[in-house]
């Protein structure tokens, strides 16, 4: 019995060592193929990672080398339209005109060179000839404005629309005049555009032909 006993601590001694062996080499080939690990920036007061360790790690990018990286385009620039007020029954500038007319000049439209229109108005009151002079001197008086801003009298449009275009009422129901209505009717409408987009210019020849009239060397 003291034999058996023996030979079976025997067996169960190896089966264990065995098993521990085995345990062994699968730590060492799992440590073999598990990728390395990146090692975080060294904190304050630690040593930094040795340069090529550094070289290593910056070579090994998630983007491609030959990716192609474009800049975001920026959206196209809008017309810029401005109401130039004329509370007052004249064609001098007041505070609020001249604060739009500052607006304007400050633009991006404006600073780009883009043309420039002026459609002026008046309220309803008067003869239609007279309403068309005056509308025309308010948009003239914008103009001068605009010209001492730097603007070119070249860029500018001017349009005299008369009482053609209320943008509120002239008059009440019971048909008084409404002087709150026919004040704000009493402007200048400014539309500044953007600058036209640059055409592309074909390549020209030594003979001064461009590219386009260049006949095609598939039909010679």
């Amino acid at each position: 019995m003291r034999g058996l006993h023996t030979h079976r601590n025997r067996i169960c001694t190896a089966m264990g060592a065995a098993l521990l062996l085995s345990a062994l080499t699968g730590c060492e080939r799992r440590e073999d193929t598990t990728l390395p690990i990146e090692e975080e920036p060294a904190a304050e007061g630690q040593e930094p990672l040795p340069e090529e360790v550094q070289e290593d790690l910056s070579t090994n990018s998630i983007l491609r080398a030959d990716m192609d990286v474009r800049p975001i385009a920026e959206p196209p620039l809008e017309p810029l339209d401005v109401i130039v007020p004329f509370g007052d029954s004249g064609s001098d500038l007041n505070p609020d005109a001249a604060a739009m007319i500052e607006e304007i000049v400050e633009s991006e439209q404006f600073r780009k060179g883009g043309a420039i229109v002026l459609r002026g108005h008046t309220d309803s009151s008067g003869r239609d000839e007279v309403n068309l002079r005056a509308s025309r001197r308010r948009a003239e008086a914008v103009a001068e404005h605009l010209v001492e801003a730097g603007a070119s009298e070249d860029r500018i449009t001017i349009i005299a629309m008369g009482e053609q275009n209320p943008i509120a009422p002239n008059a009440r129901p019971d048909g008084e005049p409404d002087e709150e209505g026919r004040a704000k009717n009493r402007r200048v409408a400014v539309t500044v555009m953007p600058p036209p987009e640059e055409e592309d210019v074909p390549a020209i020849d030594d003979q001064g032909v461009p590219a386009t009239e260049l006949p095609d060397p598939a039909t010679d």
